[in-house]
């Protein structure tokens, strides 16, 4: 019989080679879950197998931190790495992946996004990893390169402590045997059901037996997505960026008429960037800095209470193409920096998710994840499950925001939020909130995910206007 095992990664060893991660075998365990996580509906967390690490993996008394996700099964999985030992970049990554099986709709494998991520009194770095434009190619529905499993990665190879593969294990499981469809998912599949189901794949996956659509409470399984991620769980992330996964994958995706190539897939890399910061009163508020805007909309209501939409509208009104790295950040600075309030109004912007992950050791992160269009091209990649998400340029951009505020280096909220255009302005409202010891607001459009701190202990806080989930705290 094989001994489960942990395999933690060594913080003193050189870097893996990129995106290589070996399976791990025998990965079981335990993981009793209180009736106080549950929301209302919950009811087959049973069946998701909280098994991460392995039963000779010790499991983690007292505190350890906070997740905070849209949709509740993610945000289980999340609470399950910390409870075994994983830290907020591990938490982080589990929740980013298994919502590609729970909420495909906002965050598919096909889609993109951006985090923020901070370690214990350290600076916190963006990681932005929007979906992709693939060059020119002549499509019928064009689709962006998907970004989400390369960045996710990325940042947890960086900040995290355990292997990626272990990561994946959950989103398997629930792909496979099945996850229950959330209310906010099943929202997402009334409101775009026509078109959606005129691809016989995604037909197959979200409707009924008889041909309805899915409704919340019902089982979803998805074993072409399950076989897609065993296989990444297997051979690594890199296989679908450099190897045979990847040209299975363009050969689904094609068959979509998205126009993409295996080239395009080699060369779209996530960038690490500084964030936006903003001082006041002591504290230090990050922001994801551009190309994820929605950051500078956040960043400029905050500092100077001006409408985050206005702010964008001017940015994205001015030609920037020839700016990049520093001296794009620089700008975004400038502008957050200028304190007058803008004018300008956005079109109508597409759906995105957010989540928040903080650990016992003062870590965070904040990430939010898009398809740049609710289920994005509305295809799936042949074979693989995969939802498209839309190329850039299809659609405006969302306003993909998130925030860490700090104290003397010392971590005071973590937050994210999504809403459309209202996502930034109530990210700022949030942020006032956290450092006036003041309660979240929640109200019009906008959506956030926070972690408060206070001391070494953080809570965890949703909109209760949404389906989403605040796990952690305390593990008894």
């Amino acid at each position: 019989m094989e001994t489960p095992h942990v395999a933690h990664r060594r913080t003193n060893a050189p870097c893996r080679p990129a995106e290589r991660s070996t399976r791990k075998a025998g990965l079981r365990s335990a993981c009793a879950l209180t009736a106080a996580m549950l929301l209302a509906g919950c009811s087959d967390v049973a069946h998701i197998g909280h098994n991460l690490f392995g039963k000779t993996t010790p499991i983690v008394t007292g505190y350890i931190g906070t997740v905070v996700a849209d949709e509740p099964r993610a945000a289980l999985i999340g609470r399950d790495v910390l409870v075994h030992g994983g830290n907020a970049a591990d938490a982080a990554a589990a929740v980013g992946m298994a919502l590609a099986v729970t909420l495909p709709s906002r965050a598919s494998l096909g889609g993109g996004g951006a985090c923020l991520v901070s370690r214990g009194r350290e600076a916190p770095q963006a990681f932005v990893f929007l979906p992709a434009a693939a060059p020119a190619v002549p499509a019928t529905r064009q689709a962006a390169i998907p970004m989400t499993p390369r960045g996710l990665f990325t940042m947890q190879l960086r900040y995290g402590t355990v292997e990626f593969a272990d990561l994946l294990g959950p989103s398997v499981r629930l792909a496979r045997s099945g996850t229950t469809v959330s209310r906010v998912l099943a929202q997402d599949i009334a409101a775009v059901q026509t078109p959606l189901f005129a691809d016989d794949a995604a037909h197959t996956v979200f409707s009924r037996a008889d041909g309805t659509p899915l409704q919340n409470g019902d089982a979803m399984v998805q074993p072409q997505l399950a076989s897609f991620l065993e296989r990444m769980t297997n051979l690594g992330v890199g296989d679908l960026y450099n190897g045979a996964l990847g040209a299975i994958f363009v050969e689904g995706a094609n068959k979509a008429g998205a126009g993409l190539s295996t080239a395009s897939l080699r060369t779209a890399m996530p960038a690490q960037l500084a964030a936006l910061q903003v001082e006041q009163d002591g504290y230090t508020a990050s922001f994801l800095p551009p190309p994820a805007d929605g950051g500078i909309g956040a960043a400029a209501a905050f500092h100077s209470g001006a409408s985050a939409q206005g702010v964008v509208a001017t940015w994205r009104s001015e030609d920037r193409h020839a700016l990049s790295g520093d001296a794009l950040l620089s700008a975004a600075q400038t502008l957050v920096n200028a304190g007058s309030s803008r004018s300008g109004a956005l079109p109508a912007l597409p759906a995105s998710t957010s989540f928040v992950a903080t650990d016992n050791k003062g870590g965070a992160v904040a990430c939010a994840l898009t398809n740049n269009n609710l289920f994005g091209t509305g295809r799936m990649a042949d074979g693989t499950g995969v939802l498209l998400a839309a190329s850039p340029g299809r659609y405006p951009a969302p306003l993909l925001s998130a925030a860490i505020v700090q104290r003397r280096g010392n971590l005071v909220a973590a937050l994210a939020s999504s809403g459309q255009n209202d996502a930034a302005d109530a990210l700022a409202s949030a942020a006032r909130a956290a450092i006036s010891g003041t309660e979240v607001p929640h109200e019009g459009q906008g959506r956030v995910n926070a972690s408060l701190c206070k001391g070494d202990t953080c809570h965890g806080d949703t909109d209760p206007r949404g389906g989403g989930l605040s796990v952690g705290s305390v593990n008894n």
